[in-house]
């Protein structure tokens, strides 16, 4: 599929089969992730691979969110690792980790899987239940299986404003 279809077709997966997400599928995954251009190529982007029984349940602890997929991946970033804008100090680790999590959902998109971005979470009790995370600020928690049989995208997909209300030509 070209980068344009792939695109428009992408969706946010909602719900997932219990089919296990092959390890090569999810190193592909993961390379997508660490290939995403960051400022200054500092790479601050954790990724975090969420899979056994025990992690899941932690995670669902963390948000409303519950999709159930096989596998969350919990994106972050390194704030002391981030390139820092010199006139006003702003910290590009959050811009870093979503242009990463972009790209993953693209990689997985383009072999078969689903995803969706979650930005409901408490950032704070996900730190409390993984302390691999510390010293991190999460971004996301991003689902990730194949599609549920009965899995279709929202209405809402589709509809998207004019191209004139998104971009101006000076």
């Amino acid at each position: 599929m070209d980068f344009a279809s792939l695109s428009a077709a992408r969706y946010s997966l909602r719900k997932f089969s219990d089919k296990k997400v092959e390890q090569e599928k999810l190193d592909l995954i993961l390379e997508s992730g660490r290939n995403a251009p960051t400022a200054h190529n500092n790479q601050p982007q954790r990724i975090f691979v969420i899979q056994s029984p025990e992690a899941l349940e932690k995670a669902d602890a963390c948000t409303s969110m519950h999709f159930h997929a096989p596998v969350t991946l919990v994106v972050a970033y390194d704030p002391e690792a981030a390139w820092k804008r010199e006139h006003d100090g702003k910290n590009h680790g959050e811009i870093d980790a979503a242009i990463a999590v972009t790209q993953m959902m693209l990689q997985a998109a383009d072999l078969g899987l689903g995803t969706t971005y979650v930005g409901v979470f408490e950032p704070e009790k996900l730190l409390e239940q993984f302390p691999e995370m510390a010293g991190l600020c999460p971004i996301a928690m991003v689902p990730l299986g194949y599609p549920a049989e009965n899995a279709r995208p929202s209405k809402l997909h589709t509809m998207r404003k004019p191209m004139e209300e998104l971009v101006k030509y000076l």
